[in-house]
């Protein structure tokens, strides 16, 4: 529920807060600079499009802030948390600022509960909040998914159409991955056949990192072969074959010369132990070079043959862009990519499984909703036309139309278009509420639906906008109840030029403007009794109220407060 609007620098106000109770609210005077001023107001703190025109003149920049009680609308606390912006002013009496900044370069924010927002933002919460019926492009009715809406809960069927929804989601979702696999299926056969052939490709050479270490050291020894003969044979020299001096021969003399010494000191025994301990691993040296040469040849085939294995390696390396170290794990990777592959069709087999039991859960549920909305739909457009008829609008007619779609387009609300149409005169063709030429004759429409939908409506406060054009007397008197019976079951602000719409709100306020020098000022007062009649005296006799005007107009109050 709106409680109240706070207004800075915007057309002719330099600043004006404006406090709403529950039930109806009447906002009349005699100009309609004055009265707009409200709803425009609201609108742009609901997320209308900025015009810095409406700046106060010699201002920079206008603000409008607008609060509202939420404590009793789910829809709009749930948005407020899932989007982030349940501020400390929820904690409480679940209170909900919205506020507009704009300034005369053109520049707009906008913020909810102190946060930054988008304008799509104010404009998503504005829709739970506010409705606004009028001679402005925030009509709600003109929008075909609001048709659906009022349909579904003048039906009491918005949980189904959720049930719905929630079913198309899950057939929607699985169908398109069904959809992009079978739409690859060459595509992903050929990436079969491509892996099958490169797994083959690397499972016919061993690339494991230690076989292909194993293969570059055996190629460095066979393409060092000669030279590696050449120093094998110098060492055996040095050990065993010199002729001159070798350590075989060394040690032996080193080791006679101890053992005839006679008193051996003990280190010299010492070192004797040691010279002997050398001697061994000297000649056990001698007999792994000699095995080493016995069995060591090069051999020129052996080498062509391992470098052909590593240019085999190497050249995979480079073909799948990796170190040849980790082409084992490529491999790996090449194989589980496979696999997958391989069990595709099964995949497909099974997706089309699900999609099948998804779009027969769909249907069931869609059905079950058509069924509802076809047997209400006549129900709401005979309640809708009755109220029509009240409202001094005899013949017109207003039909929920339901449209059938194609058998499988399936749709997020259901197997049908739901669209309010209406011939305003007998024997013309009935056309969209968007095709409407009259604004009065729209805001009426617009009442006749929101009296019938009242009762499960989800959006607390309804506005309307001189909803009483081109009507008066005993029509006007049926808006002003109508009106008032909307507000006993929630809040209605309404501009009027009507008394008799104004006499049945629960509260006043009067729209002025005044002009001082150069400059104007529009206010809002609220009306206590007394006001109320002579408002409502001047607004049955004009400007020169007399004392007839004033007696009529306490019967007018006096009649609608029974």
């Amino acid at each position: 529920m709106l409680l109240s609007i706070n207004i800075n620098n915007y057309t002719l106000v330099e600043a004006l807060e404006i406090e709403f109770s529950g039930g109806t609210t009447a906002i009349t005077g005699e100009t309609g600079a004055g009265k707009s001023l409200v709803l425009d107001a609201l609108g742009m703190a609901l997320g209308d499009r900025a015009d810095s025109g409406t700046i106060r003149q010699g201002k920079d920049r206008a603000q409008i802030t607008a609060t509202f009680d939420i404590a009793t609308i789910e829809e709009a606390v749930q948005w407020l948390d899932d989007q982030d912006f349940a501020g400390d002013e929820l904690s409480g009496d679940k209170q909900c600022i919205l506020r507009r900044i704009y300034t005369v370069e053109g520049r707009s924010r906008g913020y909810i509960n102190g946060q930054p927002c988008t304008m799509q933002q104010l404009q998503q919460l504005g829709d739970m909040l506010v409705d606004l019926h009028g001679q402005h492009e925030h009509q709600s009715l003109l929008r075909r998914h609001t048709h659906r809406k009022l349909l579904d809960e003048f039906a009491n069927s918005a949980d189904l159409a959720a049930e719905v929804e929630s079913h198309f989601k899950r057939w929607n979702s699985t169908y398109k991955t069904l959809a992009n696999l079978s739409e690859r299926s060459e595509e992903l056969q050929a990436r079969r056949d491509l892996l099958q052939f490169q797994v083959q490709e690397l499972k016919q050479v061993n690339v494991e990192p230690t076989t292909l270490q194993n293969l570059e050291d055996e190629q460095q020894t066979l393409a060092n072969a000669e030279q590696i003969l050449q120093d094998s044979h110098s060492l055996l020299a040095i050990c065993d074959q010199a002729e001159d001096f070798n350590l075989r021969d060394g040690l032996n003399r080193a080791l006679s010369t101890l053992a005839s010494l006679k008193h051996k000191p003990a280190a010299l025994g010492e070192a004797e132990q040691l010279l002997q301990g050398g001697l061994i691993q000297v000649e056990e040296a001698i007999r792994a070079v000699e095995q080493h040469i016995d069995r060591f040849e090069a051999d020129p085939q052996r080498l062509q043959q391992v470098e052909d294995e590593l240019g085999v390696i190497f050249q995979l390396a480079r073909k799948h862009r990796v170190n040849a170290q980790d082409l084992a794990d490529r491999l790996a990777s090449l194989e589980a990519e496979l696999r997958d592959l391989m069990e595709g069709d099964h995949n497909l087999d099974k997706l089309q499984q699900q999609v099948d039991q998804l779009a027969a859960e769909y249907q069931e549920s869609a059905n079950r909703l058509s069924q509802v909305r076809h047997k209400n739909a006549k129900l709401m457009s005979a309640e809708i036309n009755r109220q029509l008829q009240m409202l001094s609008m005899e013949g017109a007619e207003l039909l929920v139309q339901l449209t059938a779609l194609d058998k499988d387009d399936y749709k997020s609300y259901g197997l049908e278009e739901v669209e309010l149409v209406i011939a305003t005169n007998p024997g013309q063709p009935h056309k969209p509420l968007a095709k409407i030429a009259s604004g009065g004759e729209l805001s009426r429409v617009s009442l006749a639906i929101q009296v019938v939908a009242a009762a499960n409506t989800s959006i607390p406060t309804l506005v309307f906008d001189e909803v009483d054009v081109g009507i008066g007397g005993s029509t006007a008197d049926i808006v002003g109840q109508l009106l008032k019976q909307l507000g006993d079951r929630g809040q209605v602000i309404s501009v009027t030029h009507q008394p008799q719409v104004a006499a049945h709100a629960h509260h006043h306020y009067q729209a002025s403007k005044t002009l001082e020098y150069n400059s104007a000022q529009s206010t809002m007062t609220s009306l206590d009794t007394q006001q109320r009649v002579e408002e409502l005296a001047r607004m049955l006799g004009g400007a020169k109220i007399t004392q007839q005007t004033i007696s009529h107009a306490s019967e007018l109050l006096a009649l609608a407060s029974n």
